[in-house]
């Protein structure tokens, strides 16, 4: 029998949510802000821009989720992909008749 859910969970309370979203924002402003500190040698042009990191790995982040999504589109099937091909009233040859050899 299936476990219902504890209505009770961690997760789904409003105010844990709450918290976990300021963590993760305090967490990506920390790393901002810890860019100030931080001395960089560049080797291209671009990547010697504050907050350069930052913003690449938000894109890259959200780069890796578009194509997940796009690629569950492209490999997912139907609900009844397995069952296509059998037809309820047909039994197949390989089933067992009863009798031993």
């Amino acid at each position: 029998m299936a476990e219902q859910k504890k209505e009770s969970d961690w997760f789904d309370r409003p105010s844990s949510r709450r918290l976990l979203w300021r963590l993760l924002w305090g967490a990506c402003a920390l790393s901002v802000v810890a860019e100030l500190f931080v001395h960089r040698h560049p080797h291209f042009g671009i990547d010697g821009i504050f907050g350069f990191y930052a913003l690449l790995g938000f894109i890259g982040c959200t780069a890796m989720i578009l194509l997940a999504k796009g690629l569950g589109k492209w490999v997912k099937r139907g609900e009844d992909y397995y069952n296509d091909h059998i037809e309820d009233d047909v039994i197949p040859e390989d089933i067992d008749d009863g009798h031993a050899d």
